[in-house]
């Protein structure tokens, strides 16, 4: 697939960590990939890197092979190891030696591109790693409104549910207010507080402070679905 048809715009919500020991190499890569994505994040070395991984959310690694005094596979398999993070990877080298393209593999590493580094190709391999999270959060929220649907079956409460899951954040915050929603669907302030009051008693919905709700998705799993709100 080309650049072209691809949708690059799908990068402006990733958070990207890189790692790179060539400054040069750093800044270049960094200075376009800026444009692209939400933000991005440099380290010099696996070091500053795992801080990085600690304090931040970051959705897609970009790491070198070879660093100084170091190596982005070991770095791998120790933030998976020791910290449980599996964030999907992408690897650059100057090099075609077998050996790291067998480990890559044994680690199931999600992507690689060869230095020197074509943005062209950098992009595309950024955009093919990121679209499989992306189908698979669309596939998730179908699960959800279907699973939640199970609960609350008029066409004005289906109509609702369907809003609250496609404006949920990355972190399954609903920020609307009654109002906000009415603006957008035609339904009544008391049904549409009976459904929050019915969403809410079965755990599915927690109020947070304002007009902001958490979304418990894991509720669903858990719920007596044959039961349907009066």
């Amino acid at each position: 697939m080309d650049i072209k048809q691809r949708d690059l715009e799908i990068l402006k919500e990733f958070n990207i960590l890189y790692i790179e020991d060539d400054k040069y190499l750093l800044k270049n890569s960094i200075d376009i990939l800026e444009d692209f994505v939400n933000k991005i994040y440099p380290a010099a070395n696996t070091e500053k890197a795992l801080k990085i991984l600690q304090e931040n959310k970051i959705d897609l690694i970009i790491s070198d092979i070879l660093l100084e005094n170091d190596n982005g596979i070991e770095f791998i398999k120790k933030i998976r190891k020791q910290y449980g993070i599996f964030t999907p990877v992408i690897l650059a080298t100057a090099y075609t030696d077998t050996n790291y393209l067998l480990e890559s593999i044994k680690l199931k590493i999600e992507n690689y591109i060869v230095k020197p580094i074509n943005i062209k190709k950098l992009l595309n391999a950024v955009h093919d790693t990121v679209l499989p999270l992306i189908q698979k959060r669309e596939i998730r929220k179908s699960y959800n409104i279907i699973k939640t649907i199970s609960l609350i079956c008029d066409s004005k409460q289906i109509e609702v549910i369907r809003f609250i899951v496609n404006n949920l954040d990355k972190e399954n915050i609903f920020d609307y207010s009654y109002l906000d929603i009415m603006e957008k669907i035609d339904i009544s302030k008391p049904t549409l507080v009976k459904i929050f009051k019915t969403l809410i008693d079965k755990q599915i919905l927690t109020k947070l402070q304002r007009s902001r709700y958490l979304f418990n998705e894991d509720k669903l799993d858990y719920l007596n679905f044959g039961e349907k709100s009066e």
